[in-house]
């Protein structure tokens, strides 16, 4: 299939400049631990969200409608940590299709396109791009320029991934995305499906092998076309739908999402029934992440980091109609970040935003901001961690904790579970206690140990402490909501 950029229907006296970026260094998994480095060797943390282009905050991009107005932003979020965007190359749901006929490629959204990157290199911005927004694509198959009533190739919703002449026309869509935009740093990492589902090869029995081999077929097809074009291939990874893993056992998802030899790092969309898709308080959310990212990590057979790249309350807004209060959503949006990081993901999860307006409020980006200010307290590049959740003795009632270590670090998440409020959070005003622990794997040795207020963003306090032939024992650490611990031997 050829790949055409569209003439535009009417000529203007004068083309559009475009905009200026900045060269940014590659990210690639880091070769001795499960988190991810620039190509000059700094440690490069994923702290972000998704976001779109029809969503209020980058929407002025459109057809070039207030670009200061997205400079503007993106240099916020910069200030605020964000070193990541997630992004569909489309809005299926609104219409603004990146190929209209397929094969054709709109010069108005590949501008868009030129045009954030461009902007985002300025900011330090990176994006996580995945072809298709294939949750709008199933619902509104009729009107996707790759179904067949749009003259496109595929019949049915259930073809998408069998069809030779569809998947023909997915690779060609990463070819011009290869092509385009595959030689700037400012591309993180591809995720080469978004959500791939049973549905999209019809249910079939042996859905597993086909999803195996299409992630094979593609990915060699965007790796060696990279490496051909530019030396060397962006990270790549292909999201799934979490409850699928739960909802399906008879089928081995698993070996896909987290062992396809093809995937550099491992990813999921985390909507946990109840506790995280409609949550009532801002604890149990964070007990489950911590609890799935266990899981995960165990699934994983070498070392490729997991992270989280879809979560929030999608039950609560989508069934419901229901926006959570924003100092509720706040806290909910801050636990399970925290959850998230400690229990061994790379970095703090990647919410969807499933508010009204839908964009992330003031209090998410604080949040990563203190996040973002935490992360020089560990030395990720040899952070080779195993989850501690449950390993972890905590000698304090009314605690839960998430925690991941190995013999020179670890990193340790306290939240109260004794002083909830009425209205679901925790309360700040509740007398702090006295935590005491005992962290297992740690090497005999002096250790620091620095305390993190999750909330405000800073250093709360430090002690050192030795750890013997059982690990290290901290007391007397003062908890009020909840309190992060970097511990490193000294």
């Amino acid at each position: 299939m050829s790949s055409t950029i569209e003439a535009p229907r009417k000529r203007s006296r004068r083309a559009p400049e475009p905009l200026a970026g900045v060269e940014m260094p590659w990210i690639r998994v880091a070769p001795d631990a499960p988190y991810f480095m620039d190509e000059t060797g700094a440690p490069w943390t994923p702290v972000g969200y998704n976001d779109a282009l029809t969503w209020p905050e980058l929407g002025p991009l459109y057809r070039r409608k207030d670009v200061d107005a997205v400079d503007r932003h993106l240099a916020w979020l910069a200030s605020n940590g964000i070193t990541v965007l997630r992004l569909m190359l489309e809005c299926a749901h609104k219409g603004r299709y990146l190929e209209k006929p397929l094969g054709t490629f709109q010069p108005h959204m590949v501008r868009v396109w030129d045009d954030l990157i461009a902007l985002c290199s300025r900011h330090g911005i990176r994006l996580l791009l995945t072809p298709y927004d294939t949750f709008w694509m199933w619902l509104r198959f009729k009107h996707h320029p790759i179904s067949r009533h749009k003259g496109g190739p595929c019949a049915h919703q259930g073809q998408v991934l069998l069809c030779p002449d569809t998947r023909a026309a997915i690779k060609n869509r990463l070819t011009f995305m290869v092509e385009r935009w595959g030689g700037s740093g400012t591309v993180f990492a591809w995720d080469l499906w978004n959500e791939i589902h049973p549905a999209q090869v019809g249910d079939r029995a042996d859905c597993v092998d086909v999803f195996n081999e299409f992630i094979h077929e593609v990915s060699e097809h965007v790796r060696s076309l990279e490496t051909r074009l530019y030396g060397r291939a962006h990270p790549q990874t292909v999201s799934m739908f979490g409850p699928e893993l739960r909802w399906r056992p008879d089928l081995p998802l698993a070996d896909t999402v987290f062992r396809h030899p093809a995937l550099d790092f491992a990813t999921t969309h985390i909507y946990m029934e109840g506790s995280i898709d409609h949550p009532q308080d801002t604890v149990a959310c964070a007990i489950d992440t911590g609890r799935l990212v266990r899981q995960a990590l165990r699934e994983i057979g070498d070392m490729r980091p997991f992270l989280d790249t879809e979560h929030g309350p999608i039950h609560g807004f989508k069934d419901w109609r229901i926006t959570l209060p924003e100092a509720f959503d706040d806290e909910y949006f801050r636990h399970m970040q925290w959850a998230h990081l400690a229990s061994g993901a790379a970095g703090g999860g990647m919410r969807w935003p499933n508010r009204h307006p839908h964009i992330l409020t003031v209090g998410m980006r604080q949040a990563q901001g203190a996040m973002a200010r935490f992360l020089d307290q560990m030395d990720w590049t040899a952070f080779r961690r195993r989850n501690l959740n449950e390993e972890i003795e905590l000698r304090t009632a009314g605690l839960t904790v998430c925690a991941s270590g190995d013999d020179a670090q670890a990193l340790v998440w306290l939240l109260r579970t004794d002083a909830l409020a009425e209205d679901g959070r925790v309360r700040q005003d509740a007398p702090p206690i006295a935590a005491g622990l005992r962290v297992p794997g740690l090497a005999p040795g002096r250790y620091s140990v620095v305390m993190w207020d999750t909330r405000r963003g800073m250093e709360a306090g430090r002690t050192e402490a030795d750890a013997g032939e059982d690990g290290l024992s901290l007391s007397d650490i003062p908890v009020t909501t909840d309190l992060a611990l970097a511990i490193r031997r000294m």
